[in-house]
């Protein structure tokens, strides 16, 4: 089974909490993970979002200008196989 979605990476966990918690009063669907090993450098925690909502999280960033970003990836997992990232800006 494949998963793909996105996640955005900071190097703070505080930018983190809050990036999600602009993300959910926006009314788009995310959740606190641990960042994928390929995207080593941060503080260990992304926001994960669908990417059916990619404009929409693209648009709270703008918006919200959090600091400490490392960027934003596309995660694809195939069952046991490592992830695929790709940076999406």
């Amino acid at each position: 089974m494949q998963e793909t979605f996105g996640i955005a990476a900071f190097r703070s966990r505080q930018q983190v909490m809050r990036f999600e918690s602009a993300l959910r009063h926006a009314g788009i669907r995310s959740q606190v993970i641990s960042t994928p090993r390929d995207v080593s450098i941060g503080c260990g925690l992304s926001v994960q979002f669908d990417l059916s909502d990619k404009a929409r999280v693209f648009d709270v960033y703008r918006q919200t200008r959090p600091s400490n970003l490392i960027g934003f990836y596309q995660v694809t997992r195939d069952n046991h196989a490592r992830p695929q990232i790709q940076a999406m800006i």
